[in-house]
């Protein structure tokens, strides 16, 4: 890693600022471990999807409802985060995400129903919420300009591996039972075992939360200014001086953002904290999530094994975790403009081709399409394809954005904003996917594949280049 986070394009290492990267990237690793669950959390109700289904007797609707719940206390959590991290600080609230993660973990294990196993993801929803804005904040304001783009991708490295984990382990907890459904070990049935194996990284992330330092621009804002230069030496060496002074003229001392603060223009909310909100909906409205949540469940209704779905699903979240690693490369090199407009294109013509591959196919006797031969190869490259463009441009930048782009006395509370409309906006993508299906994975696809050619048009006309700015000048 420390090869990648050496020096962007055109610049040689010598005329980069002093900085003790080693610590920085260590830093930030410890951080992205709230990424990480964020990934396992929302993903590991796949696995257990079809057990659920047939234990609990539920239907569609509150079957989409279960796995939904999460959502809706991310929206929770991500609301309430931008406040408590700037009352309370950055680390602080990521120990506060950490035992919600837990408590998640233990109640969905023991669910005895739908209810109280949506309560439980609900609860766990809370700590992603609070992850999706604590870890880009968190990491934007800790890392330097030059290697900040290739540091927040880290929250989007982590996701995608927190999602590979989870499904990995999903599938072999259900292959070692032979199914999901099944006992496993000491008699407790499978899909139980999945929820609890989010255990060991949720304590890990709280023990690690202790021991990193705060935020460098938390601390200014409080006026803890010594404690501030004391971070900053540890990260940018000689230059911390000078750069505590940049934080303070950036900031109102010792004053706690409110909503308040990001009112403004003709429709309410200052223009850039409009763009963030788009920006974070559109990652959702593009339909990438209900690959990693219903992706087990959707392969198996066009004709494959439960086996075999959960094994293309961890393929495609090996491919997420690749491009991925492509955008940290990319990311500080080309710019995030230009990898939200190619990923865009991308995902456009993969969600149209699926879109017209499933509207076109005949159905069996259940009234579900079958793609058979050349068109179900083709189905599966397509929706590799898709996540390849979505995992090197709107998987990770879209994290790098909104963790930079606002300006600093407003950052967590305007992050705090816009990823409470990210997860509303995911959860109204998967809580309306089975209906979807229902109706025809036709519409569904075409309705992804509508927002992805939006979002190259939004990219274009409204995103702002932020490769190698400062924070104190956006």
């Amino acid at each position: 890693m420390a090869d990648v986070l050496d020096a962007p394009a055109g610049r040689r290492p010598t005329e980069q600022p002093e900085t003790h990267a080693g610590r920085i990237i260590i830093i930030s690793v410890v951080a992205a471990i709230g990424g990480f669950l964020f990934g396992f959390d929302t993903a590991v109700i796949n696995g257990t999807v079809g057990a659920l289904q047939a234990e609990f007797a539920a239907s569609s609707w509150a079957l989409g409802l279960t796995v939904s719940s999460a959502l809706i206390g991310s929206a929770i959590g991500a609301f309430s985060a931008g406040h408590v991290a700037d009352r309370h600080g950055r680390t602080r609230s990521m120990i506060v995400a950490s035992v919600m993660f837990t408590l998640s973990s233990l109640g969905s294990g023991f669910a005895f129903s739908l209810w109280d196993l949506s309560f439980w993801r609900l609860v766990g929803g809370l700590g992603v919420g609070a992850a999706s804005v604590v870890v880009p904040a968190y990491i934007a304001e800790i890392a330097p300009a030059h290697l900040r783009g290739r540091l927040a991708s880290l929250q989007q490295l982590a996701i995608v591996v927190g999602i590979f984990m989870a499904l990995m382990g999903d599938f072999a907890i259900a292959w070692a039972a032979g199914s999901a459904s099944n006992p496993g070990l000491f008699g407790i049935t499978a899909w139980r075992w999945m929820f609890f194996s989010g255990l060991p990284p949720a304590l890990l992330y709280g023990l690690g939360a202790i021991f990193i330092p705060e935020s460098p621009r938390y601390l200014v804002a409080k006026g803890r200014e010594q404690e501030a230069l004391t971070v900053l030496r540890d990260i940018e060496g000689d230059t911390a001086p000078s750069k505590v002074v940049e934080i303070r003229n950036s900031l109102r001392a010792h004053y706690t953002p409110r909503l308040a603060d990001l009112k403004g223009g003709r429709l309410g909310l200052q223009p850039i904290v409009w763009i963030g909100i788009v920006l974070a909906m559109l990652q959702q409205f593009v339909g990438i999530n209900v690959i990693f949540y219903y992706s087990s469940v959707l392969w198996q209704a066009v004709g494959f094994s439960e086996q075999d779905s959960l094994i293309i699903t961890v393929i495609t979240s090996v491919t997420n975790i690749v491009t991925t690693l492509v955008a940290i490369v990319f990311v500080d090199r080309l710019g995030r403009k230009p990898l939200l407009i190619i990923g865009s294109v991308g995902m456009a013509l993969t969600l149209g081709l699926l879109a017209y591959l499933f509207g076109t196919a005949p159905l069996d006797a259940a009234g579900k399409p079958a793609l058979q031969g050349a068109a179900g190869t083709t189905a599966l490259i397509a929706a590799n394809l898709y996540v390849v463009f979505f995992g090197f441009s709107w998987g990770p930048v879209v994290w790098v954005l909104l963790g930079e782009m606002f300006p600093n006395r407003i950052r967590a509370i305007a992050l705090s904003v816009a990823a409470m409309m990210q997860w509303l906006a995911n959860f109204a993508v998967s809580a309306t996917f089975p209906s979807l299906k229902a109706l025809g994975l036709g519409w569904a696809y075409g309705l992804y594949a509508a927002a992805a050619v939006f979002s190259a048009f939004f990219a274009a006309r409204y995103i702002k280049e932020t490769k190698g700015r400062e924070l104190e000048s956006m």
